[in-house]
């Protein structure tokens, strides 16, 4: 296990909440950091379809040298290569590309595939992926989570990703779903750091007032 993986499985344990920041600039990047960080996140990804997203993981990165700062998004192998060189640390997709895992594995980062079936899981899996993301979740239920979790290796990471509301987290919990990645419900472009940083509140109390597997 490399050292980010030793990080990752850390964060999973403290608080295993993956802030989507998709849409932000560089520009507010360390206020919003300022904000989610605070709140307890150390999971932070920007997706590459955000403005000059590489510049903004490089200033998280150097900002908050305590949390695992990567991209969300990544859809080849030279975008993991591009997130590797700006100091990204985590490589997020919205699906399973083993080109993907394979180059995020050669640079010793940590992979987050996007999977909806146990063939996509069990490949993932097998390309080397820290943990699964259930996307889009809207399109899942807990009632999955919990099949997928009954023949996937015990231990595996299941993140639900996709209309994750803190009122609708225990339920997921009880299924066994290891934590989320939440987007718009925490930050979307426009919304203040200081309302950013009430959703973050919102979700980690949320978070840890739900049922622990």
């Amino acid at each position: 296990m490399t050292p980010l993986h030793e990080q990752f499985s850390t964060a999973l344990q403290q608080l295993p909440l993956v802030a989507i920041l998709r849409g932000l600039n560089p520009a507010e990047a360390p206020e919003i950091g300022d904000a989610i960080v605070g709140a307890g996140f150390r999971l932070l990804e920007v997706p590459l379809n955000s403005p000059e997203p590489l510049k903004s993981i490089a200033l998280l990165r150097e900002r908050f040298p305590g949390a695992l700062v990567g991209a969300g998004t990544v859809l080849g192998a030279q975008q993991v290569r591009d997130v590797h060189a700006a100091g990204g640390q985590l490589i997020v997709a919205p699906n399973f590309n083993p080109e993907v895992l394979a180059e995020a594995a050669r640079l010793g980062l940590v992979s987050l595939p996007g999977v909806m079936t146990p063939t996509e899981a069990f490949g993932a899996l097998a390309a080397g992926a820290a943990g699964l993301k259930l996307f889009p979740a809207e399109l899942a239920s807990p009632a999955v989570v919990k099949a997928l979790l009954a023949v996937l290796p015990p231990g595996t990471p299941l993140l639900p990703v996709g209309g994750i509301t803190p009122a609708g987290m225990q339920a997921w919990r009880e299924a066994g779903a290891a934590g989320f990645g939440i987007g718009s419900a925490l930050y979307k472009p426009g919304k203040s750091a200081e309302a950013v940083r009430e959703a973050a509140m919102e979700f980690v109390a949320a978070f840890n007032g739900s049922l622990r597997i």
